[in-house]
């Protein structure tokens, strides 16, 4: 499954390694592919493991809004 998240706040490396850390360390991301310049980050997942609402909350943990 894939899914685009619109994610304000991000702004230069240091942002995109934190969501996509964040991310990664949840169970079932599979991919995360960062776009500063639109504010979008494509995930792919398994639904089975992990939900949007869990990821969600871990950009939030690291500062950023998840916009719909």
């Amino acid at each position: 499954m894939q899914k685009t998240l619109n994610v304000q706040g991000m702004t230069c490396g240091h942002c995109e390694s934190a969501v996509k850390g964040a991310l990664n360390e949840l169970n079932g991301v599979q991919a995360v592919e960062v776009h500063l310049d639109s504010g979008k980050v494509d995930v792919t997942y398994s639904e089975e493991k992990v939900n949007q609402d869990d990821m969600k909350e871990a950009i939030e943990e690291q500062g950023y809004d998840v916009v719909s």
